[in-house]
Parts: C-alpha cells; structure tokens; sequence
C-alpha cells in the first residue's frame, strides 16, 4: 500500500539551531539533541517504514529564512520520485509572497504552500494572508497551515480553527486549506469546520498514530474519511514511529488507503 507524508522537512543548519525548538525536542524527550537531518538519511528512514513519497516544507519566519524555496528544490533534484515541495513565503512582504509563489509553485514539483501561524503569531485570517491565498486559488494549489496547541513555547490561538481559518474558507470558497497537528484541543470546531467546508482538510503530522485523540479517530471513520491524511513532521518524528499504531485504529481497507495516500493524492494532484 502506498503512502504519503504530507508534512516533512529536511531541516537546515539554520532551523535546527532556532531556540524555539529546544521546548518542542525537550517535550519530545529529545532534549539537547541537535534536530539535523539531510536526504540520504531522509531516504533511508522512508525505506525503513515504507513510506513512498514525502511532501517536504519550506520554512520562513519573522527572523528570515529556515529553509529556503531554493534548497527544497535541491533537495526534490536528488530524488523526485521520492519528494514534492511546499513552498513557504515571507508572509510580512505580501508582494514577495505572491511572487515566491508564482516562482516556484507549480502543481508538479511544488504542489502546494505552506505557513506556521505560530511562527509568525499571526493568525490565518491576518490581512498579510489574503494575498497568498489569492495566489493559492491562482495557481490551483492548496494552503497548507497548522492548527492546533503548538509544541515550541508560542502562543497557540493562531492555531484556532474558529474563528480564523473559518473566516479564511468564507471569504475564499475556492481555496483548498490543509490543517495539520489534527487541531487538539479544538476537536469540536475542526469537526463543524469540515461538516461546512468540503474544501478543508486535515492531516496527522506531529502525532504518532498510537497517540492521536479518540474523537479524532472517531471522525476519521466517519465524515472524515475522505479528509484526513497522514503526516509525520519529520524529524521531529521518525516515519517508523509515526505509523507503529496503524493497525489499532481500526480503520477499514478503503479508509486506510484513502488515510494513507489516495486523499493526498486528491488534494495535492499526485
């Protein structure tokens, strides 16, 4: 069976030395570890757990860029059956954003786009936004985003899903948004949010799946099914340790498949 990881990155130099993640590898009981990683080791750990293709992702902050456009598309050159990208943007230069997207995004290589709300403590409904959605429903892409408690110390109210990303889907009925790290504690208004939205998705990265919250488990048997997908955050997260709890969530055939790959392959056009 074939699987996806549509959150992933290949962290730089850069990004691994960024203080804001010793809390999040300190609540992964990681602390001290240096969070490095390149592609042959990337390439290895996909191997090991059977995971086919990864979405990897561009970071961009207030503080500049963790990892650049540029060295993602490095890093699909040395394997692109293996990867596709997420662009990122320097979401304060609205202007930059849009063009950053018409650089590089192109529904083959990079086939989507990406930004943290956390890092920027902005939420999604912030008016340096509204330009990169624009250029999302533009090129047909989706808008890739977390929701959800954050791990590192920042606040965690931009990851609400009510009301900020549902401001997003009103006022952009054509944009597909991803939400990724399942939306916990907010279960309840990521539930109503994909019972009004057909266009809103969510996927399971920074959760091993032995660890995801029942109520979520629930609602991917049932009206979810065609909306959740899975993703790891590596590697913050291993591949392996990511899929170990497969098999106890009970999912059927059809919905495994649909969880594993086949809704990813929906949403980013693989």
């Amino acid at each position: 069976m074939t699987v996806i990881d549509v959150w992933a990155q290949i962290t730089t130099e850069r990004m691994a030395q960024s203080a804001w993640l010793e809390p999040l590898m300190r609540w992964n009981g990681r602390s001290g570890e240096l969070l490095s990683t390149n592609v042959e080791q990337t390439i290895q750990a996909m191997d090991a757990a059977g995971v086919d293709i990864a979405l990897l992702s561009a970071w961009h902050g207030p503080e500049g860029s963790l990892i650049s456009n540029e060295e993602v598309a490095e890093q699909i050159d040395v394997a692109p059956d293996r990867f596709r990208g997420l662009a990122t943007v320097p979401l304060d230069n609205p202007m930059e954003s849009v063009r950053e997207i018409r650089r590089w995004v192109d529904g083959k290589t990079f086939v989507g786009v990406r930004v943290a709300p956390w890092l920027w403590n902005l939420p999604p409904n912030h008016r340096y936004y509204y330009p990169v959605f624009a250029a999302c429903v533009d090129v047909g892409v989706p808008f890739c985003t977390q929701i959800g408690h954050t791990g590192p110390l920042k606040r965690s109210e931009t990851g609400r899903p009510i009301p900020y990303l549902e401001d997003v889907l009103l006022d952009f009925p054509e944009l597909v948004v991803v939400g990724g790290h399942v939306g916990f504690p907010w279960l309840d208004e990521l539930t109503s949010l994909a019972v009004k939205f057909p266009n809103f998705y969510v996927d399971t990265s920074a959760y091993a799946l032995h660890r995801l919250p029942p109520a979520f488990v629930d609602w991917m048997k049932g009206p979810g099914r065609a909306r959740a997908m899975f993703g790891t955050n590596w590697p913050m997260i291993s591949f392996e340790k990511c899929l170990a709890g497969l098999g106890a969530l009970g999912l059927s055939p059809r919905d495994q498949e649909a969880f594993l790959s086949g809704n990813a392959r929906r949403v980013f056009g693989l």
